[in-house]
């Protein structure tokens, strides 16, 4: 029996890329499959989009028996849609790569040769470069990739991507992780496995616009930290206790004053920039702890990751 390579692509309004990505992905499919004797499943998850991709994956799916749809109810995130794809990927091997062709597929072919040396479980990508990007959007990535590697145990490396290839067991044990609150470049990292980085250089998207605002990063950068580290509450403890030391230091200096001098200290400026540091203090400790008991509540819930509206298949 063939071995199988499932390739999972999560869509949102991606009807101006995914022409060049279909044309791409089949040319490597019919390639790899010709080469290495392989069968492809090629499953694209249409994260509620608004254009027409889906009208584009149903008649490629009609052209193509190896491509799968699901199609979700609404726009549940790339994290769902990327754990919908390993829930429902049947082959022996996983890929997960974007379909703006900045996950060259081309890649494909060196990634699987990779794995079947057997020393590694996973084979994953990495830019080299930040060709295209904004400096400053450049620059905060850096800073949180070395945030969240000293703070937590997941392994992330620099320019890390989605895109990677994956043993079936390294896909199982990802299932395994069923929480709500997903963040999968942290998942990746905290399973384990043994995983072999491919550095390229920077790809500009094909056509279309990218999804991913500064907002939007910075917020899904929150959700790492929060969702692998409890780091945050510590620090929020910490800056408890120095506040309090510090109060004491206050405390020592008004009686000293007062007895020494007969005269209190003075300075209602002063005053009002301690206390509103210390409200200010207070009202950041609060809203982390207000991250973690929020995705706490959300956890408790147990609603499903996806809904699935449409699909081409009838096992999911």
């Amino acid at each position: 029996m063939l071995q199988r390579i499932s390739c999972i692509i999560p869509c949102y309004n991606e009807e101006a890329a995914l022409p060049y990505f279909l044309q791409e992905i089949r040319k490597v499919a019919d390639n790899m499959s010709t080469t290495f004797q392989l069968d492809f499943e090629i499953l694209f998850i249409n994260d509620g989009s608004r254009d027409k991709t889906l009208q584009i994956l149903r008649q490629a799916a009609q052209e193509d028996k190896r491509i799968r749809y699901i199609s979700f109810a609404r726009n549940f995130g790339k994290e769902a849609a990327m754990y919908a794809g390993f829930q429902n990927c049947t082959g022996d091997y996983a890929a997960v790569m974007d379909a703006d062709m900045q996950d060259p597929p081309s890649l494909l072919p060196e990634m699987y040769q990779a794995l079947q040396s057997g020393e590694y479980d996973s084979v994953a990508t990495r830019r080299v470069t930040r060709k295209g990007e904004p400096p400053i959007r450049s620059f905060f990535a850096r800073c949180f990739y070395k945030l969240i590697n000293r703070i937590s145990d997941a392994d992330i490396v620099d320019g890390a991507r989605d895109f990677r290839l994956m043993t079936r067991q390294m896909v199982d044990a990802i299932l395994s992780m069923t929480e709500y609150n997903r963040f999968s470049k942290g998942i990746f990292g905290w399973v384990g496995f043994r995983t072999k980085w491919l550095p390229y250089e920077n790809v500009e998207r094909v056509a279309g616009e990218t999804k991913w605002s500064f907002w939007k990063l910075f917020l899904y950068s929150l959700e790492g930290i929060t969702a692998f580290s409890t780091a945050p509450l510590a620090i929020a403890s910490i800056a408890g206790i120095l506040l309090c030391i510090v109060a004491l230091l206050f405390v020592c200096v008004v009686l000293v004053k007062t007895l020494a001098f007969g005269d209190a200290v003075g300075g209602w400026p002063s005053m009002m920039c301690v206390i509103l540091f210390l409200g200010g203090v207070q009202l950041f400790c609060m809203g982390i702890l207000g991250q973690y008991l929020a995705k706490t509540y959300l956890e408790t819930k147990k609603r499903p990751i996806y809904i699935v509206q449409e699909t081409n298949e009838d096992r999911v």
